[in-house]
């Protein structure tokens, strides 16, 4: 009776690696088979024998003292290198056996089994041994076969409890979890490891494949890495696939932590010149230094994640972990979560508004209503901060509507007041890729019957670049519908004039970096000159940001910029705030607008302290330069 299995010995131990069975505690489940063996033979020995590169390892056993024996003359080793059914009446009859460990131990009769996966690997044998010679009948060979049978499905019973990857056949995470616990309870306090996460490739590199090729695809590069990991480990190394594309090991520490990445990047960079996914996929490690007695596995898997999105966004191939960096991440990703209940509550976000100034009349034609948070325990929290990571979460499109909504309202409620202006607002890449983005921002306007053209929105180039088509139809829809589009931090993309001359724009708002210093720097004069000449002879009305003195705005009306914002005019004002600037706002020529009102301030103090008991009928000296203005205080 023969199984065939035509492998090589290097398949065979990859298959009886990826099971992770080799010395694994005894388990009654296999045990129970053993002893079945013994009684059913009336022998006093019996084992599930499996076959490892040197050895022969009992993952049960009865009669036997030890663990294992050497395979060198091991009749289970035959059974493993042949795949056959192996049946020895006499060992010392036999001319290979005769001088065999086992021979010489006393032992005379062999009978057993392989032990085969699905896959055709045969992984040992489920063996029965007796001291005296003696034949074997037909139905003891069946029953010799069943009960390797029933070894074998006890094996795919384990992998079926969640304990092995079936695509790797590593451990995966709950197993590690469970051997964390066990290497916690049998080390001393202060015990140092080193956990080390092998990521596989980025999510945008995975996604990107997968639809080019097939799903088949991440399989292959899972078993091909998984593969490459325990080759370089050796068989006495463990581990362990913890997620799709990651694995991770437990090392004690053997040469010093500093040297780490140089000895990992070593090892990585054979391994992408040698497998076929090389070209596709960006392989990254995180390592993590701790304290075996003070901590967990999910923590010690977290950290690693840690350092391995540290090396993606570096550029490194391995990185280690950073407690600064970790900080970092989980505060914007704790100001994420909390972002959610900010939309929700009433009292943590507010708009505040930064006025446009018109450079040839100084009077103030628009505002630009900014998002601001004060976080309930952690006070205010800088649009900088919290922005970025918004834009780049389901919770882009949520915000932009409250930002959308607030604003209308104080649109609705300046015109009720009889003061009349633009306002814009800002647009997030995910706002132009939703499909009823212009019907929503149309439906709010004439539902507080507003004029179409009361509403800017401003939108990046970075906003546009990863979906072109779907942003541009949006943008179409609202240009169509009167709303005004602006181009805002212009010339900080990377096709700035493709992306000037395609998009239905209004405006051209040259970024702050651009006009902050303008006055000392004649290389700058000359780009932000060109810029403002390109825009307008595409019939784009210019906006400077981060006009910060009169220097700049002098440089800024002699090229012939037509509006500009920044803190020479006012600082992003709150609701009230901004009313009452509106009102006694003037154009300055070399000083900020705040320092002109509290230098009248001043000069009316200083007015009513000479001639305190005097009732004075001469005009004041804000009511003379408002009159010397001729400019209405309300538009």
């Amino acid at each position: 009776m023969t199984i065939s299995c035509q492998t090589t010995e290097a398949q065979r131990l990859d298959a009886l690696y990826k099971l992770n069975i080799l010395d694994t505690p005894p388990s009654e489940a296999f045990d129970r088979i053993t002893r079945m063996a013994a009684r059913l033979f009336n022998l006093p020995i019996a084992a599930v024998s499996l076959t490892d590169s040197d050895r022969q390892w009992f993952k049960s056993r009865v009669g036997v003292d030890h663990w294992s024996i050497p395979r060198l003359k091991a009749p289970c080793g035959s059974v493993a290198d042949n795949s056959d059914l192996l049946i020895i009446p006499d060992l010392q009859d036999d001319a290979y056996f005769r001088d065999s460990p086992l021979a010489a131990g006393g032992i005379r009769y062999y009978a057993g089994a392989p032990l085969v996966t699905a896959d055709g690997h045969c992984l040992g044998a489920m063996c029965v041994l007796g001291t005296e010679p003696r034949d074997t009948t037909p139905e003891e060979l069946t029953m010799l076969c069943d009960l390797a049978a029933m070894v074998m499905s006890q094996i795919e019973i384990m992998h079926a409890l969640g304990r092995i990857d079936p695509i790797s056949g590593l451990p995966n995470r709950n197993q590690f979890i469970e051997d964390f616990q066990d290497l916690q309870r049998d080390s001393a306090t202060g015990a140092q490891r080193v956990a080390v996460l092998i990521n596989l490739a980025t999510p945008a590199q995975l996604a990107h494949a997968v639809r080019a090729m097939n799903p088949r695809y991440l399989d292959e590069l899972v078993a091909d890495a998984a593969a490459w990991i325990r080759a370089e480990l050796g068989a006495g190394r463990k581990v362990y696939h913890v997620a799709t594309t990651q694995f991770a090991m437990l090392n004690t520490p053997t040469v010093e932590i500093d040297r780490y990445p140089s000895l990992l990047e070593a090892k990585l960079d054979h391994a992408i010149a040698t497998v076929k996914t090389r070209f596709v996929a960006t392989p990254t490690i995180g390592v993590v230094p701790f304290d075996l007695s003070n901590t967990d596995a999910l923590s010690v898997l977290r950290r690693a994640q840690s350092a391995v999105q540290d090396a993606i966004e570096s550029g490194r191939s391995v990185a280690m972990y950073s407690a600064g960096e970790d900080q970092v991440y989980r505060r914007r990703f704790n100001l994420l979560n909390d972002f959610g209940a900010a939309l929700e509550s009433r009292d943590q976000l507010r708009l505040v508004f930064q006025p446009r100034i018109d450079i040839a009349s100084g009077e103030c034609v628009g505002a630009e209503a900014l998002l601001r948070w004060n976080h309930p325990t952690l006070g205010a929290i800088g649009p900088g901060e919290f922005m970025p990571i918004v834009e780049r979460s389901r919770l882009a499109q949520a915000a932009t509507a409250w930002v959308l909504n607030t604003a209308l309202d104080q649109q609705l409620a300046w015109r009720h007041a009889g003061l009349v202006l633009q306002l814009s607002l800002n647009v997030s890449a995910p706002n132009l890729l939703e499909a009823d983005f212009a019907d929503r921002v149309v439906e709010g306007l004439q539902r507080r019957r507003l004029p179409h053209h009361c509403l800017e929105l401003e939108i990046t180039e970075s906003a546009i670049m990863e979906h072109p088509t779907k942003a541009h139809a949006t943008l179409d829809a609202l240009a169509q519908a009167g709303i005004h589009l602006a181009i805002d931090d212009f010339g900080t993309g990377y096709s700035s004039l493709a992306y000037l001359q395609r998009m239905p724009a209004d405006v051209v708002k040259i970024d702050q970096s651009f006009v902050r210093g303008i006055e000392h720097d004649q290389r700058q004069q000359g780009l932000v000159r060109a810029m403002i000449s390109l825009s307008q002879e595409l019939g784009h009305r210019v906006v400077a940001e981060g006009v910060e003195n009169g220097a700049a705005l002098a440089f800024l009306r002699s090229v012939g910029c037509d509006e500009a914002q920044g803190y020479l005019f006012a600082r992003p004002l709150e609701v009230a705030d901004f009313g009452r600037w509106h009102q006694r706002q003037a154009m300055p020529d070399a000083a900020p607008a705040l320092d002109v009102e509290g230098a009248l301030e001043a000069v009316e103090r200083a007015f009513a302290m000479r001639a305190p008991r005097v009732l004075c009928t001469t005009p004041s000296p804000r009511t003379l330069l408002a009159a010397a203005r001729r400019r209405p205080l309300v538009r």
